[in-house]
């Protein structure tokens, strides 16, 4: 088992003390057998898809916590642990504005036609206008780990007791809040909320995803992406990782020590379900399903019935960032600040670049025609084919 710079928290530990205890006896990622887990060296590849950088940004660091970039109408929304949220031209790389949000930052971005959402470090959820202008602030439950979810007239946020709220998109009156209950350890990732229609899905500990109503908070449905198993509590970790993806009828998403899977958006019912461990998530194109497992293996998967379309396992503990398609390629990005371009049809190496050196966390967006990274470092680099 190997954990890329993850926390375990005990749930009843951190009910308890309202706060995150990380119990660093159980994490296997300081344990020894560490050792023989070394990041693959990478050997010189014969590129075939030319791709350089357009532009970058420095924006701020991470610091401990997964920044996603969010897009809409050809401009870019980042922000750093610092507390700095910034729009960013897509095509030209100009900043069109920059702030400090008055507070440091603990997730990615939120964003919609008419407002941009942020999560600050003692659970504040800050909501400004496309112009950077502060609306409205309002506190949440505890604190948040994922980019608020933000459409419909609402802001959609979970906490990290397992808590989720809805926050009026004018006001920041809440409108609902639900609590779902937690298992007894979980990992300290980011698992996010994704909108369709009338709903929030939300990517949940213990193997979960919950379809919400957006209304009245209201459980539709749920799925289960992994099932915890075996004797211990540490076994059992399942939590579900990165946000779900929807496209089309389909919704995907992937877990720790647990299964790939995509389901009926509508319902919930399984369509299939591949066993995977996973700490980033997924991406999903008109064919595939794409998933970095925790061993540092690109995978993917046929939309179509989940039948395993090709595994590169040549980035091995590389700590992968979750693939995206782009181009004719699959994009990870890595701990040394690579970007890695796989085939989509076989998986093999077409081309590589390097960025500023530090890891990347997030999954790379696609944004008219431009790959978006933004690193641990706090570079946004902007890539694009020749």
């Amino acid at each position: 088992m190997q954990f890329s710079a993850k926390l375990l928290v005990a749930s009843s530990v951190f009910m308890a003390m309202t706060g995150c205890s990380t119990l660093s006896s159980l994490n296997p990622f300081s344990s020894k057998s560490d050792a023989k887990n070394q990041p693959a060296v990478l050997t010189e590849i014969k590129s075939s898809l030319a791709i350089k950088p357009s532009w970058t940004v420095a924006i701020g660091t991470a610091g401990n916590y997964l920044f996603t970039p969010a897009a809409y109408a050809q401009n870019v929304y980042v922000a750093a642990a610092d507390g700095t949220l910034a729009r960013i031209e897509v095509a030209t790389g100009r900043t069109v504005w920059r702030i400090n949000a008055g507070t440091r930052l603990t997730a990615g971005v939120g964003v919609d036609g008419t407002t941009v959402a942020v999560a600050g470090e003692k659970g504040q959820v800050l909501a400004f206008d496309l112009d950077g202008k502060l609306r409205w602030k309002t506190q949440s439950t505890n604190e948040i780990l994922s980019a608020p979810a933000v459409g419909q007239g609402l802001v959609v946020v979970r906490s990290i007791d397992n808590k989720v709220s809805a926050y009026d998109l004018t006001n920041g009156e809440r409108k609902w809040s639900i609590e779902r209950p937690l298992p007894p350890l979980t990992l300290r990732l980011a698992p996010g909320i994704v909108m369709q229609g009338q709903q929030a899905i939300v990517a949940m500990p213990g193997g979960r995803m919950s379809s919400l109503a957006l209304n009245n908070g209201g459980l539709r449905w749920e799925a289960t992406v992994g099932e915890p198993k075996g004797a211990t509590e540490l076994e059992r970790v399942a939590d579900v990782s990165g946000a779900p993806v929807i496209l089309g009828n389909d919704i995907c998403a992937s877990s720790y020590q647990g299964r790939v899977a995509c389901f009926d958006v509508a319902t919930g019912a399984l369509r299939w379900a591949k066993p995977l461990s996973s700490e980033v998530g997924v991406s999903v194109d008109e064919r595939f399903v794409f998933a970095s497992d925790v061993a540092g293996a690109v995978n993917a998967f046929a939309r179509n019935g989940g039948a395993s379309a090709w595994r590169n396992d040549k980035l091995s503990y590389r700590r992968l960032s979750a693939p995206i398609s782009y181009d004719r390629a699959v994009a990870v990005g890595d701990f040394a600040g690579y970007v890695h371009f796989l085939s989509r049809e076989d998986g093999s190496f077409i081309g590589r670049v390097t960025t500023d050196g530090s890891q990347i966390l997030a999954a790379p967006l696609v944004v008219d025609a431009k790959l978006i990274v933004q690193t641990k470092s706090g570079s946004v680099v902007a890539l694009a084919t020749e």
